[in-house]
């Protein structure tokens, strides 16, 4: 029996940085859930709360692992096919409204995080300077840990950009043709089509 998070050594690495020492809260939203919470929101979302058992074989193919916003949005790993290194599995934010965004692998996510926004919204001059702006008490910890641990730097406007993009192009269209065929038919997934786009 082992005492890891998960059998991920990469995500295991955050979690012993977010339970450690310093503060816990270091990014905006963030906040680790027990790996492959089954009461994270997945029935919910997909409006799947009376057909659990029939949906079984497609929801543990999704692993949530964290919240990603103070209002109900969560990540969660998609098992999306058999590959070994789970690291590079693509990660699908639910959006507490509805929303999605698909993040290609964990490091990509990691990144992100080092925004310091719940929404990825980039700290400029004038947000810097806004003394009702605060960055997460843990946030300086956490990129010089980035850094160290897998020579990663926040990204650039650009950058968080073409991660955001790129993950929906690379996944959008096949991860929402598989959630139809399982989701509840309340669910409109033509808008998530058009805003993920991909092939």
């Amino acid at each position: 029996m082992t005492d890891a998070y998960s059998p991920i050594s990469e995500l295991n690495l955050l979690k012993e940085f977010s339970d450690g020492p310093g503060d816990a809260y270091f990014s905006d939203g963030f906040e680790f859930y027990e790996y492959d919470r089954p009461d994270a929101g997945l029935l919910e979302w997909l409006s799947l709360e009376r057909r659990e058992e029939e949906a079984r074989g497609y929801l543990d193919r999704l692993t949530p692992f964290a919240q990603a916003t103070a209002s109900g949005s969560f990540y969660a790993l998609w098992h999306c096919d058999d590959r070994a290194d789970l690291a590079t599995l693509p990660i699908i934010r639910f959006g507490d409204e509805g929303d999605l965004d698909i993040i290609e692998g964990l490091r990509n996510l990691f990144r992100l995080l080092a925004i310091d926004d719940e929404w990825f919204t980039p700290w400029d001059e004038e947000r810097e300077a806004d003394p009702d702006e605060e960055h997460s008490p843990g946030h300086e910890a956490y990129v010089v840990w980035l850094k160290e641990t897998f020579g990663l730097t926040p990204p650039t406007d650009a950058e968080a950009d073409e991660v955001l993009g790129s993950g929906g192009k690379k996944y959008g269209a096949r991860f929402v043709d598989w959630l139809e065929e399982f989701a509840s038919e309340k669910n409109d997934f033509d808008p998530l089509r058009k805003v993920l786009g991909g092939s």
